[in-house]
């Protein structure tokens, strides 16, 4: 009897405490879950009340609505004159005016004549190149049926800021007419390590671009054209092996108003000619007072278009056409993409004094296009051209390079590019450039190996671009 009253109660505090630890977790549970439901059905209730996400699906919605009809889908095939096929690539493009024009990347089209364009709806049309620029990478394509397309509104005039919201458009990975979004990223951009195009006055976005969204459109929040896509930036492109990669949110678009004036000169059927300052500049950047970065004028050519607004030597150029100068590459962009008698407006530091000059532009002379090609050659092909006594010859091969691989050696005498002979080194720069090898295309090059000065045997080699 004494021993039942001894552990008694210890057995009651043991009941109780083993209830304890199964009833009162699962009230704890039930109360727990009662109030999730109760924050869920809040939550819910004031997503139901408040619509701010459908309008912002909505309005996305009506972006895709208004812009894919403009959208094209290109599919390009390039045969030799035997018919054999060289070449198959595809792209994207978009609607530029009522007479069925259609815009995308030099690139894109390369060295073809004709092209398969396949609209929204599913409608498959032959375009035919009317002509394309290789230095700003920029091809019109013209199909029939202008009444039944849908042209592309434009932001004309219209600037865009970074952080603004974009959208592009595209076929990556041949996914037809996808859409992706993002925001303006940055401002006059240098990408032509990336793709060897001659303008570096790009629109950075954080929009998803991958291949195939080449010619696409890169349109603002109420679906105006503000762009093309044109290369995005990879691991792999950062080391100079072009931008075939995939996306890492860092891609590029051709501003439109480098797309207005370039296709204004190629639907005009004449040759495009850069606009012209007439000034040499100081590669490094100077920092004024108020930390804004601006290029040196180091000379400027006695009559051309910049003396004749007043610039001088030592003058800083801070602004062109109101856009921020931060990069002589950046600057040289501007110029060139311009178009020679096109008024300009250019904001200078002289000393502690800004100054505004208006200048109007003139024809870029050959032999400073020529000087903008070479950089190029180096670049994209890793090939430098010089004078000799004998001819043009290779001065400098960069291991590895294009130009490295189709057979090229330091020393070698270049007899002719494209069947052209050639006498100087400006010469071959102009055939290249003639013959498209800075469009994509392949340029068969005949050269003669420098250990080979008695009867030397020609050998002929082709030369194309790793990045088409």
């Amino acid at each position: 009897m004494r021993r039942f009253m001894t552990f008694g109660p210890a057995f009651v505090v043991l009941m109780t405490a083993a209830v304890t630890l199964v009833v009162v977790p699962g009230a704890i549970r039930s109360i727990g879950s009662a109030q999730t439901h109760a924050t869920v059905s809040l939550a819910q209730r004031a997503l139901d009340e408040d619509d701010v996400l459908e309008r912002l699906n909505r309005a996305t919605r009506n972006i895709a609505t208004a812009v894919e009809p403009s959208v094209v889908h290109l599919d390009v095939t390039t045969f030799n004159r035997r018919g054999n096929r060289m070449r198959s690539a595809s792209g994207s493009g978009w609607v530029y005016d009522n007479d069925g024009h259609v815009v995308t990347n030099a690139h894109v089209v390369g060295e073809t004549q004709e092209v398969l364009v396949q609209f929204y709806d599913g409608h498959v049309a032959r375009g035919t190149v009317v002509g394309s620029d290789p230095m700003s990478d920029i091809a019109v394509i013209r199909v029939e049926g202008g009444d039944s397309l849908e042209p592309a509104r434009r932001a004309t005039g219209l600037k865009i800021d970074r952080g603004d919201r974009v959208f592009a458009f595209g076929s990556p990975f041949g996914f037809k007419f996808s859409m992706s979004e993002g925001i303006v990223s940055g401002l006059g951009r240098s990408a032509r390590t990336l793709i060897g195009s001659g303008i570096s006055n790009f629109i950075q976005t954080d929009a998803a671009v991958n291949p195939g969204n080449s010619g696409g459109p890169l349109v603002d929040i109420h679906g105006r054209v503000v762009g093309m896509n044109v290369a995005i930036a990879t691991a792999e492109s950062s080391q100079g092996t072009g931008g075939e990669g995939q996306s890492a949110g860092i891609s590029f678009a051709i501003p439109l108003t480098t797309i207005e004036t370039r296709v204004e000169q190629i639907l005009s059927g004449e040759p495009i000619v850069p606009g012209y300052l007439g000034v040499t500049y100081d590669s490094q950047p100077r920092t004024d007072r108020m930390d804004r970065r601006g290029i040196a004028i180091n000379d400027v050519a006695p009559n051309g278009p910049a003396a004749k607004a007043g610039i001088k030597p030592q003058d800083i150029i801070l602004t062109f056409n109101g856009q921020e100068v931060s990069d002589w590459e950046i600057l040289r962009s501007l110029i060139t993409a311009a178009k020679p008698d096109q008024k300009v407006t250019i904001g200078v530091l002289r000393g502690e004094e800004e100054m505004t000059f208006r200048a109007t532009l003139g024809e870029m002379p050959e032999e400073a296009r020529f000087a903008q090609l070479r950089p190029t050659l180096r670049l994209e092909f890793g090939l430098v051209v010089g004078d000799s006594e004998e001819g043009p010859r290779v001065s400098l091969l960069q291991n590895g390079s294009p130009a490295s691989r189709a057979g090229f050696s330091q020393g070698q005498l270049i007899l002719s590019v494209g069947g052209q002979s050639v006498s100087d080194a400006d010469e071959v720069i102009s055939e290249l450039q003639s013959h498209g090898l800075f469009l994509g295309r392949s340029v068969k090059v005949t050269v003669v190996d420098a250990d080979e000065d008695i009867s030397p045997k020609p050998k002929t080699l082709t030369l194309r671009s790793a990045n088409r």
